[in-house]
């Protein structure tokens, strides 16, 4: 029996529908016509038609952030691709699973120069898991196959498939393999049962334990795992800011966010500990400040899917490599099993302290008429707490006052850039996870500069009809490189006081709903009358020029030599 001869494009629709892919991103263009063509043909996938590569990627990967499945774009060749490096670098950065597929010249040309022609696998070698250039029509499910599986599993991370126009446009038998086998790919689930028992023997030991989560337990889906442990042995939790939101604010030993612009709380309790369990982060220099003077006194318990990771920043004294939900169901076992009593004492004499740092916050800044944007996210907050949305962010002040003022007690509720720090990263990606989501209203917070690097894309959001409520935190500077330039250049403010346009007319122009707040009993009239709105919003909150985010670590200090107000600690 003769089988049915089908297109590369055609065979590339029907693996991503075998992959269980609903949804996908991006922006047509010359070699990728025949994929597009196939497109219209078929009712298994919507395409979602964006403004520009770049926000294609960010979509795909607020999708996948929301969803916990590989979101997927496609562009075109050339400039379509080169496009898409800065997403695809959030993505590898923040470990996000994606699938990116790119147009390229026909095979013949390639080499030649030809028109709207890029070298898309060396481009992208460094900012993306793998990648891959389609050669032969006979590969291209293989690939794909391969490509989702890589994706997906171990540290996850952005797949590149690079597809030539004449490989679309040949046809071969489609048959879709069944399993992958990848040479020298094959990471480690389990973690070594003997480290979990040397793990579980520190904790039960340890005066002044804390956990430290990562966004490596949103990866997992081991959220449920950790507050089982954190539990039973009575440890208290920080979170990184990719961790936000796996262990819950609303818990008594939740301690909230770690870092630069962490809490004192849990800054200090870090900095003071003697036994820490890191679950799922890289240890970064925003939550570790100065290297040689991180926990110096304290032994380190380093769990994650990527051995790379471990001991890469931080010297682990009992490094676990597997995947984190594992890890936590084996040591919760142990627990179980134990006879171990946790020594109440000790923890009450280490809570005592840690109750003690609580008492030290930021200090109220005294600002002049405009609104706070602090007072602005602290009533954004207490408005739509109940509906509990997902909320994506830009990058900047407002990203932090975000993550210090909002509570999170569910994973997958905050969507933001953190390896890589994306300015015009939340608008795209909040329409990602607006297709994610369903049915539910998406706040994305941005500053005034954050928002136009990726304005273009409220076209999209119209067009489609997502409910998304930008609230804009206008306050006339790209506000945290011109705070570092008043604590550490002298107030020269070079280039930071930026010019935005009347976002009230521009969402307008659009077909949007824009709105402005400039007093505070505007704030929820505002608020009701956005979610009300049945498509895209902007708000321009007119905020204080020079309000500060605070706690703050300078840069090179320690992580407990924390500031809490312009005067200092």
């Amino acid at each position: 029996m003769n089988k049915v001869m089908l297109s590369g494009a055609e065979i590339l629709i029907k693996s991503l529908v075998k992959e269980g892919v609903e949804e996908v991103f991006g922006y047509p263009g010359g070699v990728v016509l025949p994929l597009y063509d196939a497109l219209y043909l078929q009712h298994d996938i919507k395409h979602y038609l964006v403004r520009h590569e770049q926000a294609a990627v960010h979509a795909a990967e607020g999708y996948a952030r929301v969803t916990a499945r590989a979101g997927v774009a496609i562009v075109t060749s050339g400039p379509g691709a080169c496009n898409t490096i800065t997403g695809l670098a959030n993505a590898y950065y923040d470990g996000t699973p994606l699938i990116l597929i790119t147009g390229q010249v026909n095979s013949k040309l390639i080499g030649g120069d030809a028109f709207q022609e890029a070298d898309v696998v060396g481009i992208t070698r460094s900012c993306c898991k793998h990648n891959y250039l389609v050669k032969d029509v006979r590969d291209l499910a293989r690939i794909i196959k391969e490509a989702f599986y890589i994706a997906t599993t171990g540290k996850k991370g952005p797949v590149v498939i690079d597809i030539p126009v004449d490989v679309f446009s040949a046809k071969c038998p489609f048959e879709y393999p069944k399993q992958v086998d990848l040479v020298g790919y094959n990471p480690n689930y389990t973690g070594h049962p003997l480290q979990i028992k040397r793990a579980f023997e520190a904790l039960i030991e340890a005066k002044r334990p804390v956990i430290i989560s990562g966004g490596g337990v949103m990866a997992a889906n081991a959220s449920k795992e950790l507050i089982e442990v954190a539990t039973k042995l009575q440890i208290p939790v920080v979170h990184t800011l990719m961790g936000t939101g796996t262990f819950p604010d609303n818990l008594e030993n939740s301690l909230g966010m770690m870092g630069m612009h962490g809490n004192y709380c849990a800054n200090l309790t870090v900095a003071n500990a003697d036994v820490i369990f890191a679950i799922g982060t890289r240890f970064s220099d925003r939550i570790t400040g100065c290297l040689n003077k991180f926990a110096r006194d304290a032994q380190v318990i380093h769990v994650d899917i990527d051995p790379c990771s471990i001991s890469k920043n931080v010297k682990a004294s009992i490094p676990i490599v597997g995947d984190i939900k594992n890890v936590l169901t084996t040591l919760i076992q142990q627990i179980n099993k134990s006879h171990h009593k946790v020594n109440i004492e000790l923890k009450d004499k280490w809570f005592q302290d840690i109750n003690e740092w609580k008492k030290k916050i930021a200090v109220a800044q005294k600002m002049g008429d405009k609104l706070s944007a602090i007072t602005v996210l602290e009533k954004i907050y207490e408005f739509t707490k109940d509906d509990e949305p997902i909320v994506t962010t830009e990058v900047g002040q407002h990203q932090m006052w975000t993550a210090q003022n909002f509570k999170f007690n569910k994973p997958r509720k905050l969507i933001t850039s953190g390896g890589l720090g994306t300015m015009g990263f939340g608008f795209p990606a909040a329409m990602g996870a607006a297709v994610g989501a369903k049915n539910k209203y998406i706040l994305n917070i941005a500053g005034d500069g954050s928002i136009q690097m990726n304005i273009q894309e409220l076209m999209t959001a119209v067009d489609y009809k997502f409910k998304i409520i930008n609230c804009i935190i206008n306050n006339g500077y790209l506000g945290m490189v011109r705070q570092w330039q008043e604590k550490i250049y002298n107030k020269h403010y070079s280039q930071t006081k930026i010019s935005s346009p009347d976002f009230v007319k521009l969402a307008e122009s659009y077909g949007a709903l824009g709105l402005r707040v400039e007093h505070e009993d505007e704030i929820m009239p505002a608020l009701k009358s956005a979610i009300e709105f049945n498509g895209p919003v902007m708000i321009d909150f007119v905020c204080e020029n020079f309000e500060m985010v605070y706690p703050w670590v300078l840069a090179g200090d320690a992580i407990d030599k924390v500031l809490l107000s312009r005067e200092g600690c």
